[in-house]
């Protein structure tokens, strides 16, 4: 069967896109996803994300060995699953800052101002707690307040407080800067992945096709213009309007390249013939990197104590009875914006409070109990690549985010990691904390904490930039998507943002898919 729409990537855009495209019941659209589908319990839990981090879900690729932060190798999860990254995030809804937005309509990519791209964030919600200029009611995708948060959560706004750091109760409103509880991606404390929110209502429409376990193994094209896609078992599907990209970050150049569509030295080393020489696909990755402080509870103040199974067991019991308690949090419902650069525009610090001490992969969880609180510089200044590593297709990609290429980035980033550490001793925390663990006291000097970070650091999931857009001939994609070069060609998902936005990605994911749908019913007269 032939589709007017093929849409590579089942994640937070490609979930968006299918749905809104076949709202128009002639539109034949056909949704395809590698990985397999959300019915597992703890895709659908708020703290089910705390498995997620061990790695369910993610295709398991990693970093090439980061040559500026001593050669380490740092897990590098992206999702592989029905929903993607919203289906297995934290569940933060933030949205940047609204000169990331303006920025991006200084660089040329006009129609992508803040005043442009806020009305489809407020068409993506459905808010459980705001209906004004900012936020919107009766869309798709549950926002919601947290339903778990802990006393230790109200002494943290207090720390912060003390260091002259206001209470925000809306960071993604009118001011982003200061503290407060992030608003949450949840409906009914359950998740509302952009599966849930966007197909799952949609699925028995006869004009939309999900597959899953479904890997593209290549965009197939003809005489300049994409035709359709090839899956790993060899079948043919074609497209008669567009295929779209929706693979993410990571995802989408590297199918990109698979294809013969990419920079043109790289893919005639690895032996793939050259579609379209283009030297911006796969480059221009930005990401967060985080940096985090554990300190030692003086008490049960945080949900570590129910790692115990029997206490486990009655969390799950009440979490199904009430929609309360640990399960019903995503651990990193608390947080803020703040700065590291006091001259900075607007924030450039992130900070999550983890409300536990075994959050991180590879760092255990304290016998009496902890407490994390992540930094992240938001504004990065140093750009990596994606690249292959083969021809393969089965093979993981070179991933280089290159963090701390730019001596900015590093400075910035150990003045984030600083002010977590200040906020944490202040007095307000002191009923709850009983000691720093990490960093510790012996990091005191700067080398010191660089060695520190090179150990502990991690990505913050948020990869951008890949796949450009922009009005400039070097730009992968225009303004409107479509790939340069490439007829009937679209890429639509995080890869496209010219810079990575100041914050969690996952609603500005869902906002372009959103807004690329409209472009695409308007060029098609839909």
């Amino acid at each position: 069967m032939d589709y007017d729409f093929i849409i590579a990537g089942g994640g937070s855009a490609g979930s968006v896109l299918a749905a809104r495209l076949s709202e128009n019941p002639a539109v034949r659209v056909l949704l395809l996803e590698a990985g397999g589908t959300d019915r597992h319990p703890f895709y659908h839990m708020p703290a089910g994300f705390a498995k997620m981090t061990k790695g369910i879900g993610s295709w398991g690729w990693q970093t090439v060995p980061q040559r500026h932060m001593q050669n380490m190798v740092i897990r590098y999860t992206q999702a592989k699953v029905i929903g993607g990254g919203s289906t297995i995030n934290a569940q933060i809804y933030t949205r940047g800052n609204a000169l990331d937005y303006d920025e991006w309509r200084q660089m040329g990519c006009e129609g992508w101002g803040y005043e442009d791209v806020l009305p489809y964030f407020r068409k993506a919600e459905d808010n459980d707690s705001f209906d004004n200029r900012w936020h919107g009611k009766g869309g798709p995708l549950g926002v919601s307040q947290p339903s778990a948060p802990l006393p230790i959560c109200e002494a943290y706004f207090a720390a912060a407080g003390q260091l002259g750091i206001p209470r925000n109760p809306d960071m993604t409103g009118e001011v982003q800067d200061g503290v407060g509880y992030y608003q949450l991606t949840q409906r009914h404390a359950r998740r509302s992945s952009a599966a849930m929110a966007y197909l799952a209502p949609n699925r028995r429409r006869p004009n939309l096709t999900v597959r899953t376990g479904a890997q593209v193994r290549r965009i197939l094209t003809e005489g300049g213009r994409a035709t359709g896609v090839e899956l790993i078992d060899g079948s043919r599907l074609m497209a008669g309007a567009e295929v779209i990209l929706s693979a993410g970050a990571i995802g989408s150049p590297r199918l990109l390249m698979l294809s013969g569509i990419g920079p043109g030295d790289h893919l005639h080393g690895l032996g793939i013939d050259v579609a379209l020489d283009q030297p911006g696909v796969g480059s221009n990755l930005q990401d967060h990197l985080d940096l985090f402080v554990i300190a030692e509870c003086t008490g049960p103040h945080t949900y570590d104590r129910f790692a115990k199974p029997h206490l486990s067991a009655l969390a799950g019991l009440q979490y199904l009875l009430t929609r309360k308690g640990p399960v019903a949090s995503s651990l990193f419902e608390t947080g803020g914006f703040w700065y590291a650069d006091p001259a900075a525009r607007s924030p450039d610090i992130q900070f999550h409070l983890g409300l536990g001490s075994g959050i991180e992969a590879g760092v255990a969880a304290m016998p009496q109990g902890g407490v994390t609180l992540n930094s992240a510089y938001l504004r990065p200044r140093s750009r990596g690549t994606v690249r292959l590593a083969s021809a393969d297709p089965l093979a993981a990609p070179l991933i280089d985010p290159n963090y701390w290429e730019d001596p900015h980035d590093r400075e910035m980033s150990i003045r984030g990691l600083k002010l977590a550490q200040e906020i944490m001793r202040q007095d307000a925390l002191k009923p709850f904390v009983l000691a720093e663990r990490l960093p510790g006291p012996d990091v005191r000097t700067d080398e010191d904490y660089v060695n520190y970070a090179c150990r502990h650091s991690k990505t913050d999931h948020h990869p951008a930039g890949t796949c450009r857009m922009g009005a400039d001939p070097a730009a992968v994609v225009d303004t409107r998507l479509r790939l340069n070069g490439i007829a009937g060609l679209r890429v639509v998902d995080a890869s496209v943002m010219p810079t990575v936005v100041s914050s969690n990605t996952n609603a500005p994911t869902i906002m372009i898919a959103e807004k690329a749908a409209d472009m695409i019913r308007a060029d098609h007269r839909l």
